[in-house]
């Protein structure tokens, strides 16, 4: 079974209007992966509905706490692209798990969204992946601690 763990960020994101302005919404997992008819047993637990720049030091100890107290020993955590490494590094000791966390450089709504495939390739980093925390974005698959988002080329990265 694999626990997925919703926070907001940009893939569950409704923009209003041509400003920018958004809220984020309910998560479209669930409906992903029915379309996807994904067969791998799984369940999913909403922690919070932030961009990722909003999340506090304390919500990133609950998304921890919750993570640490689940039994699943396969764990993706949905997150905003910008603070998505912070994260990760604040589950860096859960050495019994393997945590996935992933995103969307557009939200899951829009036609041209990046969400569908990261999520399938989360899926599958969390199947495969030994224990540790890892960023799966765009096809690859990072260690925490070792990766950082080039805003400028809008992807992430080794360092």
């Amino acid at each position: 079974m694999i626990h997925l763990f919703t926070t907001g960020g940009t893939i569950d994101k409704i923009y209003h209007d041509a400003n920018s302005e958004f809220s984020v919404g309910d998560s479209l997992l669930p409906e992903l992966l029915a379309e996807a008819n994904v067969t791998v047993p799984w369940r999913i637990t909403e922690l919070c509905r932030k961009d990722s720049l909003e999340l506090t030091e304390a919500d990133r100890a609950d998304i921890r706490a919750a993570v640490a107290a689940c039994p699943e020993e396969r764990v993706i955590i949905t997150h905003g692209t910008d603070t998505m490494a912070e994260t990760a590094a604040a589950l860096s000791d859960i050495g019994d798990k393997a945590i996935v966390l992933f995103g969307a450089m557009q939200p899951a709504r829009m036609r041209r969204s990046d969400a569908v495939f990261n999520l399938g390739f989360a899926m599958a980093a969390a199947t495969l992946l030994e224990p540790g925390i890892y960023i799966a974005m765009n096809g690859e698959v990072f260690e925490a601690g070792k990766v950082r988002k080039n805003l400028r080329a809008g992807r992430f990265e080794r360092c």
